[in-house]
């Protein structure tokens, strides 16, 4: 397992981008807290192929209830990654597991 971040390096309800521990993948990890819960998936818009934040660590919407796609507005669910509006309505984002030890957040291998 791969530590990339501390839970409480994210704000409850927010998402942040952290590099892949895979030095194969060249996409960002984003995850998505939500209390002590949480979620990972890599930073690609299943409909354009681009990152989903037009700035550093923006994913969320303004009442932080969905992920959005700053490309073409797409929404994800945070929890499962399923998009819910937007040219891509029924797609998902590529999951990551996540693993939480101690406050810790690893990428499972």
């Amino acid at each position: 397992m791969s530590h990339i971040c501390m839970v409480t390096d994210i704000q409850d309800g927010q998402a942040k981008a952290y590099p892949h521990p895979n030095p194969n993948q060249d996409r960002t990890v984003i995850v998505v807290r939500r209390g002590l819960n949480v979620y990972g998936y890599i930073n690609r818009c299943p409909h354009a192929g681009t990152d989903l934040n037009w700035q550093e660590d923006q994913f969320m919407t303004d009442d932080q209830a969905y992920l959005m796609c700053f490309t073409h507005g797409a929404l994800f669910e945070p929890e499962t990654g399923t998009c819910v509006a937007g040219p891509c309505a029924g797609a998902k984002l590529s999951d990551v597991t996540l693993e939480v030890e101690n406050g810790k957040v690893f990428v499972a291998e």
